[in-house]
């Protein structure tokens, strides 16, 4: 039976109050809050949320530069600006003066200069120098293609980056030449790669990305890679500056075997490249430590199955003595650095819906240093991208978030208290009633699982009402949720409906085997997490029982066609990007090629009931429940015609349903703001349509 459990170093996380069925004989939700004149979050503040990613703090600890996302209301688009800012709060300004969108800013070694990227509209995307002291910023490349993973060599004279590199598109025959002033149509494409496409961009261009580097002051880049491979991993200097170390996959059949990569090593004169790492599975993020002797990098033996946790290794700068740091936690590790004294690592982890980051001895003793980073997924609760970097007199700066705010930037020394010392919200949600979160832990009667979820109460919440139920499943499926701020459950709940959103089986953060549960599984028992969730919110009466609504998007969507698929007590649901045939979605969305094995067994046309059984269009036939379909027109993780499908046989059917297609949306349909409001807008009109 999983079982939560308290790792060693870690802290119990407690939220007050705590909802728990296992700890209490019934369900104790928040008192009546205080009746005040603030207004409920409207669909329109959201363009007023900001939040903070990638934020880097001075080699002397002593400023902080950071991305300053928002959104704009006359593009309808999203924005990034860097702001530099002390450690105590104060000095808190704009870097450049410059209006158009900035990002992935690099202290150099010294702390005088920042490099970082910005796309102009003349100019593209390209790397820009700002001289701290001087105030003075200058682009330094003129590249046809957008740059990223900066990285500046040791002595501050060069910045290594990767860059896609064209090659032209194949061809079968050649056109004519169209006469002249006649409008004629394109020539047809031609495609033969395994991987061609990706969701948000479309249709990948031909070439391979590689690694260069350029000079600090301008002038011409110089490509260090090359071969038909892809490297696109951040590169690390050594501290000799005569090489590169970075991941990549540079196997003769990278294209199949696409979870396999190495840690590599390139010379910067010669360019030789030389194999450090030999292990199946993914090996990356290559950290090389200050007095470069030792790799820090991340990676798992791949044994083909829907879920791994991504281990700590350690090896010589050679690639000798490489050795698993045996930490005993079982969760996935991300984002890795060397500590100020070169000894220890840094590293992020998911737990139960919280990231956290702890440092590591290279014995394996891991101690606690900062909870909930993140929180730059703007839209549903998930933890998102958690962001710190680390001084050299060991002061750490991150972005942190809650349940009441999006990620702001915070401070500490390790073991010192925490200061949040941004608070880009404040004129927003200080002003604004929101519904309260509150923790769960349940018992799933298919096998006593203990699963988590978070409750979240409209605002002005009345204890002695019901409510009606709104069930909200996280995509993935292998992801979570957590006590994170979403103006999307904040916008269901002020419609005066309790929301619900679990972790079932299958979610990350409770261990590999937990995570591990969807194997050729998926869908399977999480339906039975998901509604003794329900049961148990019914049962303690809080939520009216003939009230009830279910909705999810990607693999929550899926989920949702399933749950429709298997019982009626739903008033309505809408199902949002959902894969209803995993037949055609495995052999047609962006990434078909990653399914087979993995998560179900073999290819579909070798088991195709396997998939099929799993499929929620094998229940169609089941359905009575009033669904809407909502998808984006420019979905290709989990294309449109997947929820046509669904919809031609409800209507076929003749059971209540409607199709709903956000023009321009990709996967996300997030992506705009206009997008994000139109998905809340009718996921809430659909379930008021079949509300009491």
């Amino acid at each position: 039976m999983f079982k939560k459990t308290l790792l060693m170093g870690v802290l119990a996380f407690v939220l007050t109050p705590i909802w728990s069925c296992a700890e209490q004989p019934s369900l104790t939700l928040n008192e009546a809050q205080d009746d005040t004149d603030l207004p409920r979050l409207d669909r329109m503040d959201i363009f007023d949320i900001q939040w903070v990613s990638d934020p880097r703090i001075s080699p002397d600890g002593e400023k902080i530069v950071y991305v300053r996302n928002g959104m704009d209301i006359m593009e309808d688009r999203r924005t990034s600006t860097l702001w530099m800012i002390k450690p105590d709060g104060s000095g808190h300004v704009k870097l450049t003066d410059r209006e158009v969108d900035e990002s992935s800013p690099r202290w150099s070694p010294d702390g005088s200069r920042i490099a970082f990227t910005s796309s102009h509209e003349k100019h593209g995307s390209q790397i820009y120098v700002y001289w701290v002291e001087e105030s003075k910023v200058s682009r330094i490349t003129q590249l046809d293609n957008s740059p990223g993973s900066l990285s500046w060599s040791p002595d501050g004279e060069y910045i290594a980056f990767s860059k896609h590199v064209d090659e032209s598109e194949p061809r079968l025959v050649d056109p004519p030449d169209a006469p002249e002033g006649a409008e004629w149509h394109d020539p047809p494409r031609v495609e033969d790669r395994l991987n061609h496409e990706a969701d948000g961009s479309g249709t990948m261009p031909y070439g391979y990305s590689h690694l260069f580097v350029v000079s600090a002051e301008g002038g011409a880049k110089r490509q260090i890679t090359s071969g038909d491979y892809h490297h696109s991993g951040k590169p690390e200097w050594t501290p000799d500056g005569e090489k590169l170390i970075f991941s990549a996959n540079r196997h003769e059949d990278w294209e199949h075997e696409f979870r396999n990569s190495e840690i590599y090593s390139a010379d910067i004169q010669s360019k030789e490249i030389t194999q450090l790492t030999d292990r199946y599975g993914p090996n990356d993020t290559p950290r090389v430590s200050p007095d470069g002797e030792t790799i820090a990098y991340l990676g798992y033996e791949d044994q083909i199955q829907t879920y791994q946790t991504t281990n700590l290794y350690m090896m010589d700068i050679d690639g000798s003595n490489d050795r698993e740091i045996e930490t005993g936690l079982d969760r996935s590790f991300d984002n890795i650095r060397w500590d100020e004294d070169g000894y220890g690592i840094y590293m992020v982890y998911e737990d139960e819906g919280v990231n956290q980051l702890s440092h590591t001895d290279p014995n394996g003793n891991v101690s606690e240093v900062a909870r909930q980073l993140g929180g730059t997924t703007i839209g549903r609760p998930y933890t998102g991208a958690p962001h710190f970097s680390v001084a050299e007199n060991g002061m750490i700066a991150y972005n942190r978030t809650s349940e009441t705010y999006p990620a702001e930037l915070a401070v500490k020394q390790k073991g010192g208290d925490e200061d949040r010392i941004t608070d880009l919200n404040a004129d927003l949600l200080n002003n604004r009633k929101l519904g309260e979160v509150q923790e769960v832990w349940y018992e799933s009667s298919e096998d006593g699982f203990d699963i988590q979820g978070w409750i979240m109460t409209p605002p002005d919440y009345d204890p002695d009402r019901e409510y009606p139920l709104l069930v909200e499943l996280h995509g993935g499926p292998i992801n979570s949720y957590g006590p994170n701020f979403s103006p999307t459950l904040q916008l269901y709940a002020a419609d005066d409906m309790i929301v619900f959103y679990p972790n079932f089986r299958g979610s990350t953060g409770y261990g590999e085997d937990f995570g591990n549960e969807l194997y050729h599984e998926f869908s399977g028992a999480e339906y039975q997490d998901i509604i003794d969730g329900v049961d148990m919110m019914v049962d303690e009466g809080h939520v009216a029982e003939d009230s009830l609504y279910v909705t999810g998007g990607s693999a929550g969507g899926t989920s949702t066609a399933w749950i429709v698929g298997q019982t009626d007590r739903f008033n309505a649901a809408v199902v949002q990007k959902p894969v209803i045939n995993w037949i055609s979605k495995t052999l047609a969305a962006d990434n078909y090629y990653a399914y087979f094995d993995h998560r179900y067994p073999g290819q579909p046309w070798e088991n195709p009931m396997d998939y099929w059984e799993v499929s929620p269009i094998s229940l169609v036939g089941n359905v009575e429940t009033p669904t809407m379909l909502l998808v984006g027109d420019d979905d290709l993780r989990t294309p449109y015609w997947e929820a046509r499908q669904f919809y031609h046989a409800l209507k076929l059917r003749d059971i209540e349903t409607i199709y709903v297609e956000i023009k321009g949306s990709p996967h996300g349909l997030t992506n705009h703001p206009t997008h994000f409001m139109a998905k809340v807008d009718h996921v809430l009109a659909w379930f008021r349509k079949y509300r009491d």
